[in-house]
């Protein structure tokens, strides 16, 4: 991998992790589509975007850091009573968190091998990116109506009264972004559409999920980056972090604006075009 290619896939991991548009997706597309002698389902592949995942994750710690600090008490406080207060928003958050991160998590253990096969078929990827449109066109459609409240748009307190099932249904659609095309936040906000939060409180109740999801994923596949095989990768890898790191900063700091007043419908157009022309591109090529 030359520093150019990891500048390009490390901007474009920051950016569409958090957009509705598939990172891994992006991952496997983009270096089919230049041309690039990449090995996807090799194991400095996998590491560099593992080092990718990881830079996200710290940019959303620290994007939220007064939330996690609130919502870490929430937790500690909960255990310690052994109950979860009603009011206490900051502990009911956190426990849905935990809740919603779960399924991903688990799924991801058992099915780690069949899922890193899938780098290798950008046809198959593609066809998955065109399911990620429909799924974001369906929750546009099917979603409940925004729920009114007194407490201001997008607050932590109006996530807070999701029930535990609906976190759970939030975190079994996040598992599909398991699959390279389906986009991790897209699916969550898709879930949380249809769970009866507003655009605006899918997308934070996304980011904030993102976090301990990407942790897992990344603490699975960490000790690879230390290998002595990928010592000669060392630079590629720190630059395609810091672009990654980048990307996520400004996607982040857009998307939460972006959703005070827009739904889902340009990023399910974006990627049933997207995904549709790579897999013609990639049959006929």
């Amino acid at each position: 991998m030359t520093y150019l290619q990891a500048i390009v896939l490390g901007l474009t991991q920051g950016i569409t992790e958090l957009f509705p548009i598939s990172s891994l997706g992006h991952a496997v597309l983009v270096p089919q589509i230049f041309g690039w002698h990449l090995q996807m389902d090799n194991s400095f592949f996998l590491s560099f975007l593992v080092a990718t995942h990881l830079a996200t994750a710290t940019v959303l710690v620290i994007f939220f850091w007064r939330d996690w600090v609130g919502i870490v008490r929430g937790l500690a406080r909960s255990v310690a009573t052994r109950r979860v207060e009603p009011s206490d928003t900051n502990a009911r958050l956190g426990w849905l968190l935990v809740i919603g991160t779960v399924p991903a998590a688990m799924l991801g253990f058992l099915l780690q091998r069949p899922i890193e096969g899938l780098f290798s078929s950008p046809v198959v990827v593609s066809l998955f990116l065109v399911a990620n449109g429909v799924v974001l066109f369906a929750a546009e459609l099917l979603r409940s109506s925004a729920p009114r409240s007194d407490t201001p748009s997008g607050s932590d307190e109006r996530i807070s009264r999701l029930s535990w099932a609906r976190a759970l249904g939030v975190g079994l659609a996040q598992s599909l972004a398991l699959i390279p095309g389906f986009s991790r936040s897209g699916t969550t906000m898709a879930g949380g559409l249809l769970a009866g939060l507003s655009n605006e409180d899918a997308a934070r109740f996304s980011f904030l999920l993102a976090t301990p999801v990407i942790a897992a994923a990344t603490l699975l596949k960490a000790p690879g980056l230390f290998a002595p095989s990928q010592r000669a990768y060392v630079g590629p890898v720190l630059v395609g972090a810091l672009c990654a790191a980048l990307g996520a900063y400004v996607s982040t700091r857009f998307l939460l604006r972006f959703f005070e007043r827009n739904r889902l419908w340009p990023f399910a157009i974006y990627c049933v075009v997207v995904g549709l022309a790579s897999a013609i591109f990639f049959l006929v090529r």
